[in-house]
């Protein structure tokens, strides 16, 4: 089975509104849009091609996602050259891992990352970054994989050669194209409060959203359900983090 059809399976509330109770797209943007302003620069790190508002047929969790228009300047930047096809900010930059972002010093309220700390091989260096770039009180808002929850674990049981084979099979939605080798450096509550130091109040929500890896069965879908439901804190499958920059005075 699809992953929309399990969803509506086991989800019904799907039937009604589009999404699920535990939508973890629903649960982050929440955040954001309770402080996104028609004021704010924002930057979009690691925002690839687009991909989450191309493919994501809801329009509600789409409209959410979407934060261009609704701050005063989108900036996007990627290691990936398809950023420069993202038709969903005002500005895109490539760039390259290791050197310093292209932005000046304190030009962000707000930096957003999707799914791109489990890709940073050099922690310390990529915050140092965030945190030079956003402005005193602005917030770096990301959402990553917990490396001790079932998604990062069964991640890091396969090779990064064999990522895209097994990820398209095990998650049907998912497309080679958004399929990138992966650390996990930067994936636990410990990690991060150490990576961003005493330079930024850090808080960190550990969610449990719909099941992933399931390879379309409906059986590993329930399975997984039921150990996202009763499984410690501790290994919940992602991290919701949201760091806000001290001020220097």
């Amino acid at each position: 089975m699809d992953d929309e059809s399990l969803k509506r399976r086991f989800y019904p509330e799907v039937n009604i509104g589009g999404f699920t109770h535990v939508d973890g797209t629903v649960s982050f943007f929440n955040q954001i849009a309770a402080i996104v302003r028609p004021s704010d620069t924002v930057l979009d790190f690691g925002a690839g091609r687009g991909g989450p508002l191309f493919d994501d047929q809801v329009e509600f969790r789409r409209s959410m996602a979407d934060l261009k228009g609704r701050c005063k300047h989108l900036d996007g930047c990627d290691v990936d050259p398809v950023i420069l096809e993202n038709p969903f900010l005002d500005d895109a930059k490539v760039i390259v891992t290791g050197e310093p972002l292209p932005y000046e010093n304190e030009r962000f309220d707000l930096v957003v990352a999707r799914f791109v700390f489990e890709h940073i091989e050099d922690p310390h260096f990529v915050i140092s970054e965030l945190l030079r770039v956003a402005k005193p009180g602005g917030v770096i808002a990301a959402v990553t994989p917990n490396k001790w929850g079932y998604i990062a674990m069964s991640a890091r049981m396969v090779p990064n050669r064999l990522h895209v084979k097994v990820l398209t099979r095990s998650q049907p939605n998912r497309k080679a194209k958004d399929v990138f080798p992966t650390q996990y450096k930067l994936n636990t509550p410990r990690a991060l409060t150490d990576a961003f130091g005493d330079r930024a109040d850090v808080y960190i929500v550990r969610h449990a959203p719909e099941p992933s890896y399931h390879f379309g069965m409906p059986w590993l879908y329930r399975l997984l359900k039921f150990a996202n439901k009763h499984a410690p804190d501790a290994m919940s499958p992602v991290l919701n983090v949201y760091a806000r920059k001290r001020s220097t005075d």
